[in-house]
């Protein structure tokens, strides 16, 4: 069979693959496609139900308002602070522990969203109602500032071009390196394969309760580079493959062996990014830095994401599309591997 000779080959020539690594298996992503791709529909359906439910927060710098940082001591509960002060003004408030690792000094920072700045006397109160129901801490004021809303949606408008034309350039980068394979429709299904892990990291944000601000931004555009590489690395092998196998084997069986081919790269790959951002979430949980967390948790979602739509979703069905009323021209000469 042409799979076990080129299993062979591989392990002749050193090359690991999946087929030469766990041994040859007949194992059809192109045949599971649908189970994948309702697992998928699965997890975006729970972030959209959740999104509707429990609703999107949008971090201050989007919705504009006053930031409050007070310096204490001892141990504070910030939760409980936002919720106090909440209750206190009728404001939509957050409130995260900060640690200065020079002066090993610790803040509380206090958000509190709306279109108006604090009066003297509104921060006066929060400041006596922080101190009266923390006498032990010794809360001081260290700094007060005001957001001004359009700033922050300015950058979020700029961020969503750069997303746009990032989306661009990469269907038209994998329209013309894969043009013998038929660019377009493999550009637009990596494309596809993108959206699919931006929504998974943006719902992480969702369940985190984290707000939405530029770190979202940072994770998506992370999350770009990252699957679409991994994408790419599998429309490669099946580009070769095409050279090797035309008219052996079918489309769906090419893609299967290019995948075969590609997984035990794709996985050490993956595994690799992963632990290392996982050694950075540790780090954060140790010292409660929220701001590597909030980066860090949903990053390594995208990994497994984008591991999972390339591998499952993105070359099964722009196999499906190109053989869909023979659009591929495999299929008046191919002869299906018997299993």
């Amino acid at each position: 069979m042409v799979d076990e000779a080129k299993s062979k080959e591989d392990r002749r020539r050193g090359l690991i693959t999946f087929d030469s690594y766990f041994g040859h298996k007949h194992l059809s992503f192109y045949k599971l496609r649908y189970l994948f791709l309702g697992l998928s529909g699965l997890v975006l359906l729970t972030g959209v139900i959740f999104s509707m439910v429990f609703g999107i927060q949008l971090d201050i710098q989007f919705r504009g308002g006053s930031i409050l940082q007070y310096s204490y001591t001892g141990d504070l509960d910030p939760d409980a602070a936002a919720e106090l002060i909440e209750n206190e003004i009728g404001q939509p408030v957050s409130a995260q522990i900060t640690e200065d690792f020079a002066t090993d000094a610790t803040s509380l920072v206090v958000n509190l969203a709306g279109n108006k700045s604090l009066t003297t006397d509104q921060q006066t109160q929060i400041r006596e109602l922080l101190t009266s129901s923390y006498p032990d801490n010794n809360i001081q004021v260290e700094d007060v500032q005001t957001v001004d809303a359009f700033i922050g949606k300015e950058m979020l408008i700029k961020g969503i071009v750069a997303l746009l034309i990032a989306s661009v350039l990469i269907v038209g980068y994998v329209w013309v390196r894969f043009i013998s394979i038929s660019g377009p429709s493999a550009g637009v299904f990596a494309l596809l394969a993108l959206l699919h892990d931006i929504l998974i990291a943006f719902f992480v944000f969702v369940f985190m309760r984290s707000p939405i601000d530029e770190t979202v931004l940072a994770v998506v555009l992370s999350i770009l580079g990252w699957s679409v590489n991994d994408t790419i690395v599998i429309y490669d092998r099946i580009r070769e493959n095409s050279r090797l196998y035309r008219g052996k084997l079918s489309l769906q069986d090419l893609t299967d062996l290019s995948i075969r081919q590609s997984l035990t790269r794709s996985l050490n790959t993956a595994l690799c990014s992963f632990a290392a951002i996982l050694i950075a979430y540790i780090f954060a949980l140790a010292y409660n830095i929220e701001s590597i967390k909030t980066f860090t948790l949903p990053m390594m979602i995208g990994i497994l994401a984008g591991s999972y739509s390339t591998i499952f979703l993105a070359a099964p069905f722009w196999s499906q599309w190109k053989t869909r009323k023979g659009r591929s021209g495999y299929e008046q000469r191919a002869k299906h591997i018997e299993e």
